[in-house]
């Protein structure tokens, strides 16, 4: 190949932390070529190590794709550019070269000097204010006309997490799925790292699906929460609704959950709950009237938990504290998640998915599932601090409130 070619260089923990491999793995999957220009290799565990490679491709279309790839595991173009930009040429529209990206943290070059862009999500894009050296991660509908928005992939680095010096449950298991991991031992570690999060004042966000409720998980749920571990709750109309519902009535989609057999009447039994609430006002209104006296709704009005539930066209009611507003729901969640050092991501798939996307890396994830799938799909997210485990959300949910020594509210 010649013609086309661009040196890069990668530094840090690059070997141990298996980027190396997969730079090589991309540039060959995408057709390329590399030639390694200078190697020094970290002699000890806590010594970088850095590489310049020489990437070719039979096109510049080939190249730039590579390129792109690359940048995702911190590659650095050795040409010392500032970022390209192209304005907005209409609300909600972007320029045809855009970057998009990821939930790395990333860097872009302002007049010589590498500047940190705020707002670390994937899936969005980088507005430049270069008037006062600035950049920050929007979504493509919030874009307005004649912002200068990133293209390209000169004057940008992103920056890879590396594999933890020390050896814990997130960087030792990493986003392995599987179901024979020894569950009790993990749960017990998830519930260390849960300690030593509130202990420092730090913030734990759970997405939270219906099964929780159905599974009978919902008082454990409601003890952690009473306990102070949950900070912030997301969640749709099922979750809040069917715990209403156990919590009114005893039952969970009509099944009476004391003995797990259908009560008479009980398809009717959440819309009663949802009627219950409606009438109140709201959630808060319910437990101000001593309408809702328990449960995980109460027990998140109760301690104040940032409280997300983003509806869906499937919702009954719904209630009202409930988003149909999908753009505000997501405005919503995105301002809820800033600050979060762990997310528990219990037997929901969408919103898991949803909540995921706008997470930066250095969030500590936990996906629990039934479904294989599912957990596969939330826990491989490019990153060391996601642990995914399939199992029951009621096994879960029971063993993490004794793991945490919650024993009640």
């Amino acid at each position: 190949m010649n013609g086309f070619s661009e040196e890069i260089t990668l530094e840090g923990h690059i070997i141990d932390s298996l980027i190396l491999p997969k730079v090589w793995g991309a540039v060959m999957d995408l057709g390329g070529e590399f030639e390694i220009q200078e190697l020094r290799i970290g002699r000890r565990k806590d010594e970088p190590s850095f590489m310049r490679l020489k990437i070719s491709a039979d096109s510049d279309k080939r190249l730039h794709l590579i390129l792109n790839e690359l940048q995702d595991f911190g590659a650095e173009l050795v040409s010392r550019e500032d970022v390209h930009t192209e304005p907005v040429p209409a609300d909600g529209v972007l320029p045809d070269d855009f970057y998009s990206t990821t939930h790395l943290p990333t860097q872009v070059r302002l007049n010589g000097k590498w500047v940190d862009v705020q707002a670390t999500e994937m899936d969005l894009v980088i507005v430049v204010d270069r008037a006062n050296a600035r950049a920050r991660m929007i979504p493509m509908a919030d874009v307005r006309q004649g912002e200068q928005i990133a293209v390209g992939h000169g004057g940008i680095r992103v920056i890879p997490m590396q594999r933890s010096r020390s050896r814990e449950i997130f960087s030792f298991m990493g986003s392995d799925v599987s179901s024979e991991k020894p569950k009790r031992l993990v749960i017990e570690e998830i519930a260390r790292q849960m300690k030593e999060t509130r202990a420092r004042k730090g913030k734990i966000l759970v997405v939270a699906g219906p099964a929780i409720v159905h599974s009978g998980a919902g008082q454990y749920l409601a003890r952690i929460i009473h306990a102070g571990y949950v900070q912030a709750l997301f969640g749709g109309n099922a979750i809040a609704a069917h715990d209403v519902e156990s919590a009114l009535l005893g039952t969970s989609l009509g099944t009476a959950l004391h003995s797990g057999e259908a009560v008479e009447g009980g398809h009717r039994h959440h819309m009663v709950a949802i009627n219950a609430i409606r009438r109140a006002g709201g959630l808060r209104q319910a437990v101000e009237q001593g309408i809702l006296r328990e449960g995980i709704m109460y027990e998140c009005i109760c301690q104040n938990v940032e409280l997300v539930l983003a509806g869906s066209v499937r919702d009954d009611g719904p209630l009202p504290d409930v988003i149909t507003d999908m753009g505000e729901a997501q405005r919503r969640m995105r301002a809820a998640v800033q600050g979060a050092e762990m997310a528990l991501m219990i037997a929901t798939m969408l919103h898991s998915i949803a909540t995921g996307n706008m997470l930066p890396a250095s969030t500590k994830i936990v996906a629990v599932d039934i479904n294989p799938a599912v957990v596969t799909k939330l826990a491989d997210r490019g990153t060391f601090q996601a642990l995914g485990l399939v199992t029951d959300a009621e096994l879960f949910m029971r063993e993490l409130a004794e793991a945490l020594g919650v024993n009640g509210v």
